[in-house]
């Protein structure tokens, strides 16, 4: 497996989304906004999704680990490096996870929350790995954060209070499973397994790459991976930076943020 990545920051905040590759795994993980309110945690959320990145890399090298429970072990180990922090906080540091890992002829995959992983075929199809749990939740509180536009007082605003209503149910079974401190949330991944004679590439990555296809509606699977193959992740990134840069306040594509973290990691066989 021959894997390329990049990952470029939103705007002038540090980038809270996390790459890692090997010959045999591809690993995105996409940290949850703190939309500037306490977390309960003096290292932040940079800190906590390269923690988790880094663990999760050690735990899924054991080809006869099984995705969910390298997810837990990472879980655990990282809860365990920083017990002074309150743990118990619902804003504790988080994150959603996105992993393909080959084992001989069969690629694995594990999806929690929003970051896709998506293959594509020998015949030239395309088919999306995604958990939108999160779509379903508190969609009033949602439609006001979109009613404004983006660095405006009435979105922030906006944006708290639905960050902190989301705090509320985020790893419950009446909400929505993310990575955080409870590695209970590994069981509840979307996971499979597919035959690696039957895929020609895929891309794993963070929304705020997806996007491009899934809210902006400016290209098709196709063009993300015709896109890969010529002018590989940056450049991916970059057509999602212009396609950005042509709504700075969120008009036309109402969101969170004007540019979120972006990060893909592109398998070839």
């Amino acid at each position: 497996m021959r894997v390329c990545f990049d990952s470029v920051g939103g705007g002038a905040n540090p980038n809270e989304d996390w790459v890692g590759a090997s010959p045999d795994l591809a690993v995105v993980l996409d940290g949850l906004s703190t939309a500037g309110l306490s977390t309960g945690c003096r290292h932040g959320v940079p800190w906590y999704v390269a923690h988790l990145g880094g663990h999760l890399m050690s735990a899924f090298a054991d080809p006869h680990l099984s995705l969910p429970d390298g997810l837990a072990t990472a879980l655990e180990r990282v809860a365990a490096l920083h017990p002074e922090c309150d743990l118990a906080n619902p804003g504790t540091p988080s994150a959603t996870v996105a992993v393909v890992r080959q084992r001989h002829a069969v690629l694995d995959y594990l999806v929690l929350a929003d970051s896709p992983v998506v293959f594509e075929d020998v015949q030239g199809g395309h088919t999306v790995i995604t958990d939108l749990r999160v779509d379903d939740v508190l969609p009033e509180l949602r439609a006001e954060v979109e009613s404004h536009e983006t660095h405006t007082p009435g979105h922030r605003a906006a944006l708290q209070r639905f960050v902190l209503a989301q705090r509320q149910v985020r790893n419950t079974p009446d909400g929505y499973w993310v990575a955080s401190t409870n590695p209970e949330a590994a069981q509840h991944c979307l996971t499979g397994s597919t035959e690696l004679r039957d895929v020609r590439s895929a891309a794993v990555m963070s929304d705020g790459v997806s996007r491009l296809v899934t809210e902006y509606e400016m290209a098709t699977w196709y063009d993300v991976f015709a896109a890969l193959r010529t002018v590989g992740p940056r450049g991916l990134i970059e057509t999602v930076r212009k396609t950005e840069a042509s709504d700075p306040t969120g008009r036309r594509w109402p969101r969170y943020k004007s540019g979120d973290d972006a990060t893909v990691a592109y398998c070839q066989w």
